[in-house]
């Protein structure tokens, strides 16, 4: 069975990249050609990801002993292209 923890691991992943491809590829695509379509399409799945990210967050931060001031940094982390590599690397590959 997959953990919290192992669950916010992947979803970091799923969200991070989501928003590269919808930051750097679909955006693009939507002004400069004119079709909306791959917005349309990676926009839900990257909002449900997004959601996820921080209620997972939120609810392993006692458990990972994270204070105040880390858990805004991990979620701020979320608004920040690459930020989710950042804080797999800072705060998740030491955790476990």
């Amino acid at each position: 069975m997959i953990s919290l923890f192992n669950s916010f691991k992947i979803i970091a992943l799923l969200e991070g990249l989501s928003y590269i491809l919808l930051l750097f590829i679909a955006t693009p695509i939507k002004y400069l050609a004119n079709d909306p379509q791959y917005v349309k399409m990676l926009g839900m799945p990257h909002g449900l990801l997004f959601m996820a990210y921080i209620v997972l967050a939120v609810l392993l931060a006692p458990s990972l002993k994270w204070n105040g001031k880390t858990l805004l940094i991990i979620l701020i982390a979320s608004i920040i292209p690459f930020g989710t590599f950042y804080v797999d690397k800072k705060y998740l590959r030491k955790s476990k």
